[in-house]
Formats: structure tokens, sequence, C-alpha cells
């Protein structure tokens, strides 16, 4: 491929990227235990990679720089020498992440959370793999989680909290994982990784995200041992993978509980709990 040879519009490069979405999502759907053998091309796609560009320069975030000093909104805006060098460098597997700039941003509570901001490439080529593995696991995820997934936000998990409480059910119990983000375990998480996706080019490029390092605030390099940077595009992703295993745990014993109202009925009037889970982030 030569700079010279056209690239899509944005406009062609977003059908391209839907129809790629839609058959991964369709085979996902078709085969629960299927594994994804080839997939790595399609990150290096240009029809991806523009998208995925699209996305991060268009994203509130582009104002910000990793450690690398570029704020993505300061970079040309469609196919440019930056995005293709890029492609080839993905091409030829030489592409190697660097590690996240990370800034404490204060909270409500008067404490901090961490937040990573990678480099405008990086942003890339997470976004890239984002479009590619989404489709995938959407297909296996339960629909009692609502956080960091396309087509649902926290007023659907509302809703359906409000439907349960206006059926019978009497509590709410609230909760919350301290640091999640920062604790989530790479192998645990790599093993459901690898349930779906047998190309180790794709779990390669996961796994060199997960191992990045972490410049602080105090300009000491760290290593990442757990987690994933809040921040990152790919991390909400990685989070749902690994949350799901909570997910399938609790709507395992749901579905133990009977098929309809009358049967959770008959549970409560023997003193026997019914719960189910609704997850939002």
């Amino acid at each position: 491929m030569n700079i010279d040879d056209p690239w899509p519009t944005l406009d062609e490069a977003e059908a391209q990227v839907l129809e790629i979405q839609t058959k991964l999502h369709r085979w996902a759907l078709d085969g629960p235990d299927r594994r994804f053998h080839d997939l790595y091309n399609l990150v290096w796609n240009p029809a991806v990679l523009l998208v995925a560009w699209h996305r991060v320069r268009s994203n509130r975030g582009a104002r910000s720089a990793g450690i690398d000093g570029l704020r993505p909104k300061d970079l040309p805006p469609g196919q440019s020498l930056f995005l293709f060098k890029l492609h080839l460098e993905l091409r030829a597997r030489a592409f190697q992440p660097l590690p996240v700039r990370q800034r404490r941003i204060p909270k409500p509570s008067g404490k901090s959370r961490a937040l990573g901001i990678p480099t405008a490439k990086d942003r890339i080529v997470q976004a890239a793999l984002k479009l590619i593995l989404e489709p995938v696991f959407e297909a296996g995820f339960k629909p009692c989680s609502y956080g960091f997934r396309p087509g649902r936000r926290a007023q659907d998990a509302i809703a359906e909290i409000h439907l349960m409480a206006s059926n019978s059910y009497e509590w709410v119990l609230e909760g919350d994982i301290t640091a999640c983000f920062d604790e989530i375990d790479h192998t645990a998480l790599m093993d459901r990784v690898r349930r779906r996706i047998a190309d180790k080019r794709v779990l390669a490029l996961v796994k060199a995200f997960l191992k990045a390092g972490v410049l602080a605030e105090d300009d000491i390099l760290r290593d990442t041992r757990t987690g994933t940077p809040q921040g990152g595009i790919l991390s909400p992703l990685l989070a749902n993978i690994a949350l799901s295993v909570l997910d399938e745990h609790v709507m395992a014993a749901w579905t133990t509980f009977g098929k309809n109202n009358q049967a959770r009925s008959y549970r409560r009037r023997k003193g026997l709990p019914t719960y189910k889970i609704v997850r939002y982030a």
C-alpha cells in the first residue's frame, strides 16, 4: 500500500466498519463457544483506523496529551501521514504502547481517583481494538449489565430497579467495588479474553496495553501489575469482560429461583431469598 493510494472517506469507512461489526456480532451470537482466530488484520484496516481516529479526535479527551506531548485535537483530522505510519507500524507488528500519563482527579468526597492518559497513537489503536472486540463480547454479556455498553445508560438501570421495586421486591442493596479499574487481575482478565479471542497478535496487543506502565505525577515510571487505566478507551470494555464473571454467577442463581413471579413468590413465602443484580459501571 502506498501513501498515494486512496483511503476511504469517513462515510465509506463508517459503512465498512459497521458491516464488519455486524458480521462479528452475528457470528458470536450464532456460536457462543466460538473463538475468533483472525482479527488482527482488521485492527490495522484503513477503514477501522480512520473511524477510530475520528472518534479519538472527536472525544472530549482530545484536548489532553499523553507522555508524547501530542494532543489529538492538534493533529490532522482525516487520513494523514501520521495515521498512515501507524497503519504500517501495526501491519509490521512493530507497534508498542507507551506508559500512560497519570493525573489525579479530585472527587466530591475529598478523595481523588487516578486517571491514565494514553498517547494519541495509543488511543487510536485502543479505539480500533474496541471497534473489533466489542461486537464479539457484547454477544455474551448479560442483560443485567448497563455500564459502558452501546445503547445502554444509567437511566435504563434505574428503570429496571424501579420495575422490580414495583413488583414485590422490597430492598435495594447498593454496592461498589473499591478501585475496580486499578485492581483487575491481569491473568484472570486475559483468561476471559482468551475464551473468545484466539488470535495471538490481538492477545499480545491487549496484554501490552495492560503492562505498558504509568508515569506518575512525581515523574516516576511504575509498572502496572494489576488494573487497566481509567481513562483508556479500551479500559471500560476490559472492565466489563472482567466483571462478566460476577454477572454470570448472580444470573445463574436467578434462574434457579423459578421462571415466573409465582415461583419466586413461593420461595419468599418459605422464607427463601430471591434477588437479581443490576450493574452499572
